[in-house]
């Protein structure tokens, strides 16, 4: 599956929920995991209206805590800043989870925290972050030179 989003735009969860719901692997799917809330620069994902649209639970995993300070004041250079910031904090509150001695923050929608922790656990296979997103990281690159590349701006 993939699907291309407007750089800063508002297009990410039509077109995620739309790229999942038309996927002949719909069915299979169990949970979707993002590597952040933030996609094609602040092209916010609304984490609670795509678990609504697609019935499934989603959450977002980052590497690193999210500065919110940092995020307040690039928001701020958007027309649509004010807004976009509600959307982040609609996602609920950011939770650390550990792989190893590796700390990762996440956002949860749709399933509780603890299930999420084993998710990121479970599938934290080969690194201390979750295989399938190593993976769609690895294949954007290969794929498209560059995942920056394939985004419409």
């Amino acid at each position: 599956m993939w699907t291309d989003v407007d750089v800063d735009g508002r297009d990410s969860t039509d077109r995620i929920a739309q790229m999942v719901k038309s996927s002949h692997h719909h069915r299979q799917l169990r949970v979707i995991m993002l590597d952040s809330v933030t996609v094609a620069g602040f092209n916010i994902v609304d984490l609670g209206r795509l678990c609504d649209e697609i019935h499934l639970p989603v959450m977002s995993v980052n590497r690193e805590k999210p500065s919110e300070a940092r995020v307040k004041k690039a928001l701020a250079n958007l027309s649509d800043g004010e807004e976009k910031w509600r959307t982040i904090e609609n996602a609920g509150k950011l939770v650390e989870m550990r792989v190893g001695r590796t700390k990762l923050y996440s956002h949860v929608v749709g399933m509780s925290r603890e299930n999420a922790a084993d998710i990121i656990r479970i599938s934290s296979t080969r690194a201390n972050y979750p295989e399938p997103l190593r993976v769609a990281h690895i294949l954007a690159h290969g794929l498209c030179g560059g995942i920056t590349n394939t985004i419409k701006s």
